[in-house]
């Protein structure tokens, strides 16, 4: 292979989600010094020369490719550990890391878990760390999201069949002139109480009152989030994803990938391919094989085909 395709097939192992082991080892195993130096040279995107006229890799990118390298043992941890301690964990990284970005985790694990699981994943958190998940919501957590996510993290819902309907159409009545009101308590207790069949009742009779969605009416982000995981999780996790395999997307967006993929591949993995197709005109696994490189592309595409 002549130098100027090695440069560009090296440049695109190092670009991307993950990193491609196979051909890192296969060029760079073999090149001479001189080779490296030309590599450095050519690759402004990697390398700056500083005042002392050297090629030195960018520390953004260092930091960068140490995450990129990581995404497969990430994903691999994630995937063997028992579910409870999996939901745990990705609960107690949500709240270690500022900014209400990551309360959306808590969201996803509150209102996709069944009552079981959400308890155990409660009980994990408190063998691991000592404390409760409703506490360290309390702690971390200020203002009007306090409420809402200490709601959500304690639920344990009715997973029967029975469902009022008379209920369901008080309820979204009521909701509906809550939110032209601005108040949001009602909201939060019927998203933190009700079943998911009750919620997709509600859900469904506020739209024949109002002509649209609920979620379409809710300004608040971690209320509308909420309801999106409750009522239609196929289209939040669609929408997750969708940010996530951006070529421009950030850190946080981007582990999202693993995480999601990780949780819902035993799950609804097969209606998200379905939703992914339908909102971006592509599959799923045609994305995942543009965007990710190397082993942590080929872990992805495994689970995600388990919704075959």
């Amino acid at each position: 292979m002549a130098d100027s395709d090695e440069h560009g097939a090296l440049s695109k192992a190092f670009s991307g989600l993950g990193v491609d082991e196979k051909t890192l080892i296969t060029i760079l195993g073999k090149w001479h010094p001189e080779q490296r130096k030309t590599f450095r040279k050519g690759s402004r995107d990697f390398f700056i020369e500083d005042e002392r006229q050297f090629e030195r890799w960018s520390d953004r990118h260092v930091t960068q490719l140490r995450n990129e390298f990581l995404r497969i043992k990430e994903a691999i941890v994630l995937w063997t550990m028992h579910p409870w301690e999996r939901d745990a964990r990705l609960l107690k990284e949500s709240l270690n890391k500022l900014g209400s970005a990551q309360y959306n985790i808590l969201i996803e694990v509150a209102c996709t878990r069944s009552s079981d699981e959400l308890l155990g994943a409660r009980k994990a958190y408190h063998s691991l760390f000592h404390r409760s998940i409703e506490e360290d919501v309390a702690f971390h957590v200020h203002g009007p999201d306090q409420k809402l996510l200490i709601a959500l993290v304690s639920s344990y819902r009715y997973e029967g069949p029975k469902v009022s309907e008379e209920l369901a159409k008080t309820e979204a009545k009521s909701i509906s002139s809550a939110i032209k009101e601005g108040d949001s308590e009602l909201l939060i207790r019927v998203m933190s109480t009700r079943s998911m069949i009750h919620l997709n009742h509600v859900y469904k009779h506020y739209k024949e009152i109002n002509g649209k969605d609920l979620d379409q009416d809710v300004e608040d982000h971690l209320l509308k989030e909420t309801i999106q995981c409750l009522c239609i999780p196929a289209t939040y996790f669609t929408k997750i994803l969708g940010e996530s395999l951006k070529c421009d997307a950030d850190e946080p967006s981007k582990d999202a990938v693993t995480r999601v993929i990780v949780t819902r591949a035993d799950h609804d993995m097969k209606q998200i391919k379905e939703e992914y197709s339908e909102k971006y005109g592509g599959s799923l696994a045609n994305k995942i094989e543009d965007v990710a490189n190397g082993s942590y592309k080929d872990f992805l595409l495994t689970l995600i085909a388990r919704g075959d």
